[in-house]
């Protein structure tokens, strides 16, 4: 993606809104708007929305495993899962 052919000031925007809607979903690249020459929104397909909020949501937990490993929070698979097997078999 050509960051550069992405940027549209808001003028663009108003005149153009279902052409910008219509590209969206079919090209899948974000658009930058400016207001007043200032880069103040980026706007994307529902799709890839979803998506970076899916790889957000699994960078956090990658992020908070790292942190509980260097904090020491951790315990043996085979404890774990000895642990699990005992309180299912005692429900």
């Amino acid at each position: 993606m050509k960051l550069s052919s992405q940027i549209k000031p808001i003028s663009y925007l108003k005149a153009h809104a279902a052409e910008i809607v219509r590209n969206m979903g079919e090209q899948r690249e974000a658009l930058v708007i400016t207001q007043n020459g200032e880069a103040k929104v980026v706007m994307q397909d529902i799709e890839s929305y979803e998506q970076t909020q899916e790889t957000m949501a699994l960078l956090k937990i990658l992020a908070l495993g790292n942190r509980q490993i260097k904090e020491g929070k951790v315990e043996p698979a085979a404890e774990v899962i000895k642990r699990l097997r005992v309180h299912r078999r005692d429900r």
